[in-house]
C-alpha cells in the first residue's frame, strides 16, 4: 500500500527545465570541437586524420563508458552516478584547458567522453518522477535540451574561437560545468522515486552479470542491432560532413572564419520544432516505414554535397535537409525497440547507443581523414557511401518487418 511516506515525489515544471538545461550542457562538451577543429589543429601543429582523433576518440570513449557504467542505472542511485560523472566531466574540461600538448589534450577530450553518461541518467532519473501520462513530454524535453545544448555549443564556439581564442571555448566550458555539477545535488531529489526504483532482478545480479546479460537480449532483439548500426551510419554523416566543412570553410580556398562554421550550425534548430512532429509521424506509418523514406530524403541531400559543396549559400540546402530528417532517424529506430517489455529496455537502449557511438567515433576520424585525403571531394564522397548504406539497411528492415507481420 502507497502511503504519504513513500509516495513518489514527481518533478516540478521547474525542476524538468533545469535538468534538460543541464543534459545539454553537458552532451555540449562533445561538439566545442566541430567548428574550432582547425584552429585546434594548426595550433597543435598536427594534419587532419591527426587531429581527427580528437572526436573519434571521444566518441569512442563514450560508447566504452556507457558500456560499462550505464547500466550501474539499474542498480544504485541515478542521482549519485549523475553528480559521480559530473565531477569526471570537469575534471576532464579542466585538463584540456591546461594542456600544452597535443597528447595530454586528445587524453583529455577521451577522458571527458567516458564520463558523459550523465545526460542518459538523467532521462531514467525523470522516467521515475513523472506521471506515466507525462512520460513522452518530459522525454521530448530533455530531449529538446540536449539538441538545443549541441546547437549552442557548435554556434558559440565558432563565435567565441574567431573573435577571441578557441581555448577560451574550454575555459568558459570549464565554469559551466562547475556550475552544473554543484547545481544537481539540489535539482535531483536525494530520495528515490519509490523503494522500488530499480527492478529486483537488477539488484539482485552483479555488476558483471548486469553488463554481460546485455549480449543474450541483444541476440534474442536482433532489431536492436540493426538500428544501433542504421543509427551509426546517421551520425556518422552528421559528424563526418560537420568536421570535414569545418576544415573546408576556413581552408584557403573558401578563406570564410570559424564563425561562419559556427553560423551554419544554427541551422540545427530546425530539429527542435521538427523532430516531435516527425516522431508522430513515425507513430502513424510505422517506425521501419518512417525510417527508411527519411533515409530516402537524407540520401538526397547527402547528393547535393558535392555539386554544391563551394558555395556557401548552396550548402545551406543539403545541410537543412539533414539536419531536418537526422534526428528523425534517430526517433524512428529508438521505436523500433521501446515498446519491448520495460525491465529490459535500458539494457536494449545501451546496445543502441554504444553501437551508435562506436560507428560515430570511426567516422568522426575518417571525415577529418577524408578531408585530408581529398578534400571536400573525400568527404562527400564518405557521406554518400553512409547514406546509400543506410537506405540499404532500412529497406531490408522494413522488408523483415514485413515478412514477420506476414506470418
Amino acid at each position: 500500500m502507497r502511503t504519504a511516506e513513500n509516495a513518489p515525489k514527481y518533478l516540478t515544471p521547474g525542476q524538468e527545465i533545469l535538468l534538460a538545461a543541464a543534459g545539454g550542457l553537458m552532451v555540449a562538451n562533445a561538439y566545442y570541437i566541430h567548428p574550432i577543429i582547425g584552429e585546434v589543429a594548426a595550433h597543435f601543429k598536427v594534419d587532419a586524420a591527426t587531429i581527427g582523433l580528437v572526436p573519434a576518440l571521444n566518441q569512442i570513449a563514450l560508447a566504452l563508458g556507457i558500456f560499462m557504467m550505464l547500466p550501474l542505472g539499474d542498480k544504485f542511485s541515478n542521482r549519485t552516478l549523475s553528480i559521480y560523472f559530473a565531477v569526471g566531466q570537469t575534471a576532464a574540461l579542466l585538463l584540456m584547458v591546461l594542456s600544452h600538448k597535443f597528447g595530454t589534450f586528445l587524453f583529455g577530450s577521451t577522458v571527458l567522453g567516458f564520463f558523459t553518461i550523465t545526460p542518459y541518467l538523467l532521462t531514467a532519473y525523470a522516467s521515475k518522477r513523472v506521471r506515466p501520462e507525462r512520460l513522452g513530454a518530459v522525454t521530448a524535453k530533455l530531449t529538446a535540451g540536449t539538441i538545443l545544448g549541441i546547437l549552442i555549443a557548435r554556434t558559440g564556439a565558432g563565435m567565441v574561437a574567431e573573435f577571441l581564442d578557441w581555448r577560451l571555448v574550454y575555459v568558459i566550458a570549464t565554469g559551466l560545468m562547475i556550475t552544473a555539477t554543484l547545481a544537481l545535488p539540489f535539482i535531483m531529489e536525494g530520495r528515490q522515486a519509490s523503494a522500488a526504483s530499480t527492478t529486483a532482478s537488477a539488484d539482485r545480479q552483479g555488476y558483471f552479470a548486469l553488463v554481460l546479460s546485455l549480449f543474450p537480449l541483444l541476440r534474442q532483439h536482433p532489431q536492436v542491432i540493426v538500428s544501433g548500426a542504421i543509427q551509426a551510419l546517421n551520425f556518422g554523416i552528421f559528424l563526418s560532413v560537420w568536421l570535414g566543412l569545418a576544415l573546408h570553410l576556413t581552408s584557403p580556398e573558401m578563406g570564410y572564419g570559424v564563425h561562419i562554421v559556427g553560423y551554419l550550425a544554427g541551422f540545427a534548430a530546425i530539429a527542435i520544432y521538427v523532430t516531435p512532429r516527425l516522431g508522430a509521424w513515425a507513430d502513424k506509418v510505422g517506425a521501419e516505414t518512417a525510417r527508411l523514406r527519411l533515409g530516402i530524403a537524407q540520401f538526397a541531400g547527402v547528393i547535393l554535397l558535392y555539386p554544391f559543396g563551394q558555395s556557401l549559400w548552396l550548402l545551406i540546402i543539403p545541410l537543412i535537409i539533414m539536419n531536418t530528417v537526422g534526428p528523425g532517424i534517430d526517433v524512428s529506430g529508438r521505436m523500433t525497440f521501446l515498446s519491448l517489455a520495460p525491465a529490459i529496455r535500458t539494457r536494449l537502449m545501451t546496445g543502441y547507443i554504444v553501437i551508435m557511438f562506436i560507428g560515430a567515433g570511426i567516422f568522426s576520424w575518417a571525415g577529418t581523414a577524408a578531408y585530408g585525403w581529398a578534400g571536400w571531394t573525400g568527404n562527400a564522397i564518405i557521406a554518400l557511401v553512409l547514406s546509400a548504406t543506410l537506405v540499404g539497411l532500412s529497406a531490408l528492415a522494413l522488408r523483415k518487418k514485413r515478412e514477420i507481420a506476414a506470418d
